[in-house]
């Protein structure tokens, strides 16, 4: 399965996915809204300090209560996404923003994407230094760009250009990735989330710090467009863990077309990428349907994770 998967995105098949896509087609009956978020998938032990747990799942819940209550008042799904993002990278426990893990050199190097499905306009920024927010100035790029990625020295002039909040390097650290980059341990925690809002449009957003002490200007699957970050007319998808197999196997991308070209089911369609595409311990995502259905699948221990919908969902784990 793992090769003939492959074979579904090789050469012109993958082409020819991209070019009869055509314009996003409406769902005929708005659903309801729906939203999934993410706070890194990787090595969770089940043992791991309980303040520590508490004060991530507590974030996670407060993070998804503010998409659920902007959702609710009818919030677009790009909005509320970005939202729910800028709100996670404030909070020193993911490895976004706030509390990102050392790079090699001590400092903190930040990328993010995110994506409307209805149009597919995309924004991505790498290496960004400075940037309180990097979900936002992703956005802008977008917005206020004719382009799709920058990154390092560029996307920093653009952040200039933009007049966003900028925050000394050092406002990133937190102690507890300090100890970890003096480890050397590597750690998870990349943010994310997944909307359907109720106007049946789709948004992804991702944010991450990278890995602990990654070298020579790394950039990991979350700015990359079909790698970590994807949404269309159908699905959107926010993936975390170990970014260059994500990388290798387009593994949002992946699902989308298993989705569009198999009519497989959302879940469906994204346990097989996880499970039999990816590698036991690799990580996970988290991916929202047009139907309003959700999807919260990983292989590796655990995976920070929480979902919400309009029928009364409201739920939030990390093992199970």
């Amino acid at each position: 399965m793992r090769r003939w998967i492959g074979f579904l995105l090789a050469g012109s098949a993958l082409a020819a996915a991209h070019a009869q896509a055509g314009p996003p087609a409406a769902p005929a009956v708005a659903p309801g809204w729906a939203l999934a978020i993410h706070g890194g998938a990787g090595t969770i032990p089940r043992d791991a300090p309980p303040e520590s747990v508490r004060a991530r799942t507590a974030g996670l819940a407060a993070a998804l209560a503010e998409g659920r209550d902007r959702l609710a008042r009818g919030e677009a799904s790009l909005d509320v996404v970005e939202a729910v993002v800028r709100r996670l990278e404030d909070d020193p426990n993911f490895n976004a923003g706030k509390g990102a893990v050392f790079n090699a050199a001590g400092g903190h190097d930040l990328d993010a994407a995110i994506m409307d499905g209805a149009t597919r306009r995309a924004g991505a920024v790498a290496g960004l230094t400075t940037v309180r927010h990097p979900v936002s100035l992703a956005r802008l790029v977008f917005e206020r760009t004719p382009h799709v990625f920058l990154a390092g020295p560029g996307a920093e002039e653009f952040a200039d250009e933009m007049g966003v909040e900028r925050v000394p390097n050092e406002w990133f650290s937190t102690p507890e990735r300090r100890k970890a980059w003096e480890k050397a341990e590597g750690k998870f925690g990349t943010v994310g989330a997944v909307a359907l809002d109720r106007s049946g449009r789709l948004a992804a957003a991702t944010s991450s710090g990278g890995m602990t002490n990654k070298r020579w200007g790394r950039i990991g699957d979350v700015p990359i467009v079909g790698a970590g970050t994807y949404a269309d007319d159908r699905v959107a998808i926010s993936c975390t863990g170990k970014g260059e197999e994500f990388i290798r196997h387009a593994v949002a991308s992946q699902v989308a077309l298993l989705v569009r070209h198999l009519d497989l089911t959302l879940a469906e369609a994204a346990r097989r990428v996880v499970h039999e595409v990816l590698a036991p311990g690799d990580g996970g995502l988290v991916a929202a349907g047009r139907d309003g259905s959700l999807a919260l699948i990983f292989n590796s221990t655990g995976m920070y994770r929480g979902a919400a919908d309009s029928a009364g969902r409201f739920e939030v784990a990390i093992w199970e």
